[in-house]
């Protein structure tokens, strides 16, 4: 089915990016379902986050239950951003004040397309506030197990997408940009037409504008958002995406130690993916308590950030140590691939 969606100079001056964190809960905690297809690209990703999100108790939770395998999920996880990079905690207050009548019409969607909806569900739907308080304590602990060690690299990924089609736009316009954000997407100069959209849309029944969202885990879909007063979204897999678990290039360590010292950038150097005190003091040789008064001196200077994943705190580089090391990297090895994030 092809949907054609209008657009005036209004609307076409309303189009914009945003990177969002809800985007990416919502898409890759659909990937960790023994139902979802396979994922060759997130598979080191998958293989060691399934184990964390199984023992949280989180494959048995709301999100579980409102995310399934394929199909429908609802909209009211999504808001609409008001700018380009909202945080994960501005999202989940946008949630848990979604309207009653949004929550309550994405539920009857969901039961309509899905099944019938279980104890949990059926209370969300008689008390929406009250268990959206609950379900956005279940997204948070999701996102400290599973995105939030990887979220430096993801976000990576994500700014980079945007600002190669901000590019495209100064030197082509948007009807480019547009025409080249999926195979399933054409623009004609008036209107954007969706290729495999099971429903019609139309200004009648989508906001004014346009949200486009780049995602590290769609897959190779293009997934729509549509409902009203918001803008349309639009949700792609950014490019990019294949090289997202591939390992850091190894750094000049003698230049860097010059600077940080020896040790400091040693650690740097292993945090290629999360790992807690007692893996890197494993690796390196090191103690654990120089390791970890060495990651709080690291952590001051905002190279590294600490998540809670169950029993342990995994520690991962930031933008700004990623930038540092592939600045330090010698030329023949800033491509060279990797294995993904090992087995925690």
């Amino acid at each position: 089915m092809l949907a054609e969606l209008e657009f005036s100079a209004n609307d076409l001056a309303q189009v914009r990016f945003a990177v969002s964190p809800m985007w990416q809960v919502v898409t890759s905690f659909r990937l960790l379902s023994p139902h979802a297809s396979a994922s060759p690209v997130h598979g080191p990703w998958i293989q060691q986050i399934r184990p964390r999100v199984a023992a949280a108790g989180l494959d048995r939770g709301w999100l579980a239950e409102l995310i399934p395998p394929t199909g429908f999920f609802p909209y009211f996880l999504n808001p609409a951003s008001a700018g380009p990079t909202p945080t994960l905690a501005a999202e989940l207050a946008a949630v848990q004040e979604a309207p009653v009548d949004r929550v309550r019409k994405d539920l009857d969607h969901l039961e309509y397309h899905q099944v019938r909806l279980g104890p949990r569900l059926r209370s969300l739907h008689q008390d929406p506030h009250t268990h959206l308080a609950r379900l956005t304590q279940e997204i948070e602990k999701y996102w400290e197990l599973a995105l939030a060690p990887y979220w430096a690299r993801i976000r990576a990924v994500l700014d980079t997408d945007i600002f190669h089609r901000a590019r495209q736009v100064a030197e082509h316009g948007a009807g480019h940009v547009l025409n080249d954000l999926h195979s399933a997407v054409r623009w004609d100069g008036s209107a954007l037409h969706l290729n495999r959209r099971s429903k019609p849309l139309s200004r009648t029944t989508s906001g004014p504008g346009l949200l486009l969202v780049p995602s590290a885990f769609t897959g190779p879909r293009l997934i729509t958002r549509v409902a009203p007063p918001e803008p349309p979204q639009l949700a792609y897999p950014a490019r990019g995406i294949g090289s997202l678990w591939t390992s850091s290039p190894a750094p000049d360590t003698d230049a860097l130690a010059a600077v940080l010292g020896r040790s400091r950038t040693r650690l740097l150097a292993e945090l290629g993916t999360p790992a807690s005190t007692t893996q890197l003091a494993h690796r390196t040789g090191l103690s654990p308590a120089g390791v970890s008064q060495y990651l709080t001196a690291l952590r001051n200077a905002g190279l590294v950030t600490a998540h809670r994943a169950g029993r342990s705190v995994l520690y991962a580089r930031t933008t700004a140590a990623e930038t540092l090391l592939k600045a330090s990297a010698p030329p023949d090895a800033r491509s060279r691939p990797g294995s993904g994030p090992p087995r925690a």
